[in-house]
Parts: C-alpha cells; sequence; structure tokens
C-alpha cells in the first residue's frame, strides 16, 4: 500500500514565538502517528527537532545545496542537514525554480546529494498556466521527473517522494480539480513505474497546490494523490490537525 503524506512547506513564515504557539497546540490537541512532516525556515529547524521530540512530527529542509561541504557562503549543507536530525528536504519547488532559476540538471544534483546524505528528497514538478493553457502539461511534468532522477537509483520506495504543484495554483487560491490533478498524477505514476519498475508503484505523490481541510479530502480519494504538500494551511495548527486527520 502506497503510504500517504502531509507536508508543511512553512517558506518565510512563523517567527519563533508562532512556532511555539504551533506546537504547544499539537501536544495540547494531541496529534496522532502518522506521515507528517514540516519544513520550517533554517533557522528554526534545530528548535523543531527539539519539540518535535513531544509531538509525532518529522522536521525537514525547504532547499539544500548540492554540494556538501565547501567554500559556497550561504549554502545549507544536506550533510549537515542530515547531522543534526533533519529526515527531508523539499526540492525543485516552483519558487526555487521561477524566483531562483534552478535548472532540471540543478536540482538531480541536489537529489542526489540529499540521498547520499540519507536525506529523503522530495522533487516537486509542475506547469506553469502559460504551459497548461498551450497543454504543455504532462510534457513538461514528466520532462521534470525524468530529469530530476536522472542517474538516481532506488532499492526502495521510501526513499525519494515526488510532488505536484501546478504553479497556477500555489498560492493563489485556486486549486485543480481532484480530475485535473489524478490526471497528472497517474502520467507521473506511469513515468515512475517505467523508471523504477521494482518499486515506482510504491513511490508515494502528494498534490500541492492550495490544499486545505475543505479540499484535502476529495483529492485524497484519487488513486494517486499519496497526500499534500501543504503551504499556507499548514501555518495554523488547527488547520494542520485537520489535514492530518484526514489522512488518519
Amino acid at each position: 500500500m502506497v503510504k500517504s503524506y502531509i507536508v508543511g512547506n512553512w517558506k518565510m513564515n512563523q517567527t519563533r514565538h508562532e512556532l511555539n504557539e504551533f506546537f504547544g497546540h499539537l501536544e495540547t490537541e494531541g496529534l496522532s502517528e502518522g506521515n507528517f512532516w514540516v519544513a520550517p525556515q533554517f533557522i528554526h529547524i534545530q528548535t523543531c527537532l527539539e519539540k518535535s521530540n513531544k509531538v509525532p512530527l518529522k522536521i525537514g529542509a525547504q532547499n539544500c545545496s548540492e554540494n556538501t561541504s565547501g567554500a559556497f557562503t550561504g549554502e545549507i549543507s544536506p550533510t549537515s542537514l542530515s547531522d543534526i536530525g533533519a529526515h527531508f528536504v523539499i526540492l525543485g519547488h516552483s519558487e526555487r525554480r521561477s524566483i531562483f532559476k534552478e535548472s532540471d540538471e540543478l536540482v538531480n544534483s541536489k537529489v542526489k546529494a540529499a540521498m547520499d546524505t540519507n536525506l529523503v528528497p522530495i522533487l516537486c514538478v509542475g506547469e506553469t498556466l502559460e504551459e497548461r493553457e498551450s497543454n504543455k502539461t504532462m510534457d513538461i511534468v514528466l520532462n521534470q521527473v525524468s530529469e530530476g532522477l536522472k542517474g538516481v537509483e532506488l532499492s526502495s520506495e521510501e526513499q525519494i517522494i515526488v510532488a505536484y504543484e501546478p504553479v497556477w495554483a500555489i498560492g493563489t487560491g485556486k486549486t485543480a480539480t481532484p480530475d485535473q490533478a489524478e490526471q497528472v498524477h497517474a502520467e507521473i505514476r506511469n513515468r515512475l513505474v517505467e523508471l523504477y519498475p521494482e518499486c515506482g508503484q510504491q513511490i508515494s505523490i502528494l498534490y500541492g497546490g492550495s490544499v486545505k481541510p475543505n479540499n484535502i479530502e476529495d483529492l485524497l480519494a484519487q488513486p494517486n494523490i499519496n497526500g499534500g504538500l501543504v503551504g499556507g494551511a499548514s501555518l495554523k495548527a488547527q488547520d494542520f490537525l485537520a489535514l492530518c486527520r484526514a489522512i488518519n
């Protein structure tokens, strides 16, 4: 059975006070065991790791360098992330691709570096509105999957997660309909099976793009949607709990 996840991408949000409130609420309400992950800003990872001792959350990063060490001022080493106890890293997010001009080749290098340091990469793929309206969705998304995983060997489906995030639905309030999302997820699944015949059927594929408590159940009802990569709705503990309970 394919595992389902809720992964909160906090982006450049959450002060120390706000994350204290977040974890305090989770402790009070009680978060049951499950595949629930959160990626705070780098500066808060250590604090979140300490707080995750009291709630069943795995903590990760929103990005990392393709280099494990060296003279790369301002970069974050995947080795260092792994060393402090981070579990995963989000790579190839559309904001990294568009704002920081990250290429498929660079994302691929980061995926390999993360896996070499025992981090679970969440490989993000997705098309812009212009690409969707030009009927290029499948070409763009499947190419990002293939290029992002080029030369990557897997011995287990738990070594990597793929997240489909239609760029036009991120932070816009627009959401791909469950059917629209499933069409893309099904093609991603087929590509994963082509690349990894032994475990491609079991790799989790998350949907990201204005995921909220009021639409998560309809998304999860689709056979190839295995959870959510969640932005704004993961910032408030009550919303995050509602998403986690939908998975359980």
